[in-house]
């Protein structure tokens, strides 16, 4: 039996804004919870959630939600999942398994879904308790630090792509090439779309090139409607810089038909002229993150494919600075503490 520590260090949020380095005590799992020894934990900008207090917070908080670990400890009623197994935890602490929208199978929506780092503790710790059924099995040619940022940017791209209407070949614009958008290009390629990438500036292009892009727009110089148009039109728009008007602007680009999913969360409203929806038959949804299952698809083709995050490491002792960074816009384009 292996001897487990009564303490460990962790990074909490103690009020708006304010990280600190703690040590917590040791727990044991409750019924339907293993814990975690964290490997690596990716700092999203949904963290700013848990740090800025946006959601109802009690404090203190331990944010992170793109971890990943070895279960080494099991709580009862836990059944396949053994000691040892290196696994992943993302937005989503787990559902609930008898709500109506669990029991109809939309493990996403489950009325009684916890977030991870938000409801309860996250990743930003040596160890961490979480919810068997949001538990993801993590490859083993996939590194860890590697597979973070894939259980919630990769996820909700991957998710987001692979349930929408799109064919081979039709015409998918990504606006944002940062943390989501620049594997958001990665997947849209490899999943044989045409795709366009949208960014800031003329310094994106050789990147959104690199990262498999068929066409850049900068949307600084050109506006992404008429430009979108002037390909054919997209038939699907996905959205991951937070922001009202980049959504209201990217409807006038879609083919009809087209549709629009938003990814990046903002307060701003997003205002759209409803003859722009009607005429054409064109749409706007919003998508979050994805189910275990599909997080486990998202990393078995990541490796099979080659979609990689592009990230950089930092000590979990760092983590106030790996924040500040994310916050800053300064990552490039994943910032992932190791333990």
């Amino acid at each position: 039996m292996s001897h487990h520590p009564t303490t460990y260090t962790a990074v909490q949020a103690v009020g708006p804004g304010q990280l600190e380095l703690t040590q917590k005590p040791l727990v044991d799992p409750a019924p339907g919870q293993v814990r975690l020894r964290v490997e690596a934990c990716g700092v999203c900008h949904s963290d700013a959630a848990t740090v800025e207090g946006a959601f109802p917070i009690q404090w203190p908080r331990v944010p992170g939600h793109e971890a990943v670990g070895v279960i080494d400890a099991v709580g009862n009623n836990v059944e396949g999942w053994t000691l040892g197994q290196r696994v992943g935890v993302g937005f989503l602490r787990g559902s609930c398994g008898h709500c109506a929208e669990c029991r109809g199978g939309d493990l996403v929506n489950c009325r009684n879904q916890e977030f991870t780092g938000i409801h309860h503790d996250g990743g930003y710790a040596q160890y961490m308790l979480t919810r068997a059924s949001g538990l993801v099995s993590i490859p083993d040619g996939l590194a860890s630090e590697d597979a973070a940022p894939l259980l919630c940017a990769g996820l909700t791209t991957f998710s987001a792509l692979r349930n929408s209407p799109a064919r081979a070949s039709d015409l998918v614009a990504v606006i944002g090439i940062g943390g989501l958008g620049h594997l958001a290009v990665q997947f849209a390629r490899r999943m044989g779309f045409e795709v366009v990438a949208i960014g800031r500036g003329p310094d994106k292009d050789g990147l959104a090139g690199k990262l498999g892009a068929h066409h850049y727009i900068d949307s600084s110089t050109a506006p992404v409607a008429s430009a979108l148009q002037d390909l054919g039109g997209a038939h699907l728009v996905v959205v991951t810089a937070s922001g009202g008007k980049a959504v209201a602007d990217a409807v006038k680009g879609l083919r009809p038909r087209g549709r629009i999913i938003a990814l990046g969360a903002s307060p701003e409203p997003v205002e759209i002229a409803t003859s722009d929806l009607l005429f054409g038959g064109r749409s706007v949804e919003g998508a979050l993150t994805g189910d275990p299952a599909t997080a486990e698809a998202t990393l078995r083709f990541s490796s099979l494919a080659g979609v990689t995050a592009m990230i950089e490491t930092m000590p979990l002792e760092r983590a106030p600075e790996a924040y500040r960074k994310m916050m800053a816009g300064k990552a490039r384009f994943r910032i992932v503490l190791t333990m």
